[in-house]
């Protein structure tokens, strides 16, 4: 079982590498993968805003480029005082690469956590069954 409150501390530290030139809203993630890497991401602004990413998918991305395919555990972190869960992309992107019942944690407004699951922030993600239905596969 992944170990939280160590990817919460992980999300914090990769908080610190966020560039948020234009927003200031600093977020970092970590996630674990099944075969027990963590990886981290942080959000990257741009001045044409369209072509920022969230921390959520860089990690996400980093772990795929690293050769990971299954995600155990993510955590999820903003500004001190925001509440912070992923947005709708994220949730998407992490759906693809988690089952609803991986763990997701992220930092609340008044400093304490909430845990959830993928399938509890999206519990209807669009995913390979959809497509596989249309294919004939499923």
């Amino acid at each position: 079982m992944p170990d939280l409150a160590e990817l919460r501390v992980a999300a914090r530290a990769a908080r610190e590498n966020a560039y948020a030139r234009y927003s200031h809203f600093t977020v970092g993630a970590a996630v674990e993968t099944t075969d027990g890497r963590r990886f981290t991401g942080a959000n990257i602004e741009n001045a044409s805003y369209g072509l920022a990413i969230c921390a959520e998918r860089t990690a996400v991305f980093a772990a795929v480029l690293a050769g990971a395919r299954e995600i155990a555990a993510v955590a999820v972190t903003g500004p001190d005082g925001v509440t912070t869960p992923p947005c709708g992309a994220c949730r998407q992107v992490l759906a693809e690469f988690g089952t609803p019942d991986v763990p997701l944690t992220y930092a609340r407004a008044d400093g304490s956590w909430s845990d959830t699951t993928l399938g509890a922030l999206l519990p209807v993600a669009f995913d390979a069954a959809s497509l596989d239905a249309v294919r004939g596969n499923g």
